[in-house]
């Protein structure tokens, strides 16, 4: 075996016994599980010495591999420092602040505040695109306004909120086929709902703490762009379960009306700015998710 290999070896070793397990190291570095078995092995047979024993559910460091893990440690934290320096070097060289975000928020949420920012910050150019981030290549982008939470080590992940969802209709589409005045008689209006996992969507409503309701439904509607939602809830086509912050206006204006007022739904998918962790002391990173946060959050917040 080369040693040139050997440092890399050494820090996938640091990173097993970090993370308790060979499963969670591949998985962090984006390599097979067996690629990391294969590559302890061999450092173990270059050294001539067993580093961890293993049972099927736990490993243990041996007492050779108890002294040799703080040197294999340091390995990780300079390539770490190394990476973070990187990131740093091409934040102080300029160039633009990548930042994609999923169309139907970023047309509401993000793209208003597009020019409060350059405004704010001057000296950070950004490369703004709506679509979603690709997790696979974060080469690609520096910050992301995603939906869902992502749990991955490559990327830190901040909450921004999670809208409220309201159950919305326009006065005519009410007047023709009637509002309901309990859950149950959703069922027999025409819904349009988020995407459902099979022919039926369940809405789930609750009222103080007591009070909770799961109506089956037979979507006329069920798509995972709540932009079509929205666009088919005010063509009157149906009672649509939408992100409050999507109809406010609508409602302000009396175009949409509240459908069971009285009631609550389970908030929407959590909106996150995602950003790679490499990029954490980046300066324009940092500026950039400060001022969604300062913003985004109290724009997805209830009345």
């Amino acid at each position: 075996m080369s040693t040139i290999w050997m440092p890399a070896q050494m820090a996938l070793f640091a990173r097993i016994v970090d993370l308790n397990g060979f499963s969670a190291a591949a998985r962090a570095l984006g390599v097979p599980k067996a690629a990391a078995s294969r590559s302890i092995a061999e450092l173990e047979a270059a050294l001539g010495v067993r580093l961890l024993e293993r049972t099927t559910r736990r490993i243990h460091l041996t007492p050779v591999g108890r002294l040799l893990y703080p040197h294999c440690r340091r390995i990780v934290d300079e390539a770490d420092a190394a990476r973070a320096r990187a990131a740093e070097a091409i934040s102080t060289h300029g160039g633009p602040l990548r930042v994609r975000a999923d169309p139907t928020y970023g047309r509401v949420l993000l793209a208003p505040l597009v020019p409060r920012f350059l405004e704010r910050f001057p000296d950070v150019p950004l490369d703004v695109v709506l679509q979603g981030a690709d997790f696979e290549d974060g080469a690609q982008w520096d910050v992301a306004v995603h939906i869902g939470a992502i749990d991955d080590p490559r990327y830190v992940c901040r909450e921004l909120g999670a809208p409220p969802a309201v159950l919305c209709a326009t006065p005519a589409y009410l007047k023709e086929h009637g509002t309901p005045a309990k859950p149950v008689e959703l069922r027999g209006h025409a819904l349009l709902t988020p995407a459902a996992t099979g022919p039926e969507y369940r809405v789930q409503l609750h009222r103080g703490a007591a009070q909770r309701e799961e109506i089956a439904v037979h979507p006329k509607l069920a798509v995972s762009d709540p932009a079509v939602v929205h666009a088919s809830t005010a063509a009157g086509l149906g009672i649509g379960l939408l992100p409050e912050f999507l109809c406010r206006q609508g409602l302000a204006t009396g175009k949409l009306v509240r459908v069971l007022p009285n009631w609550s739904l389970p908030a929407t998918s959590p909106v996150c700015a995602v950003y790679p962790a490499t990029l954490a002391n980046d300066r324009r990173v940092q500026v950039c998710v400060e001022f969604l946060a300062a913003n985004v959050i109290p724009a997805l917040a209830a009345p």
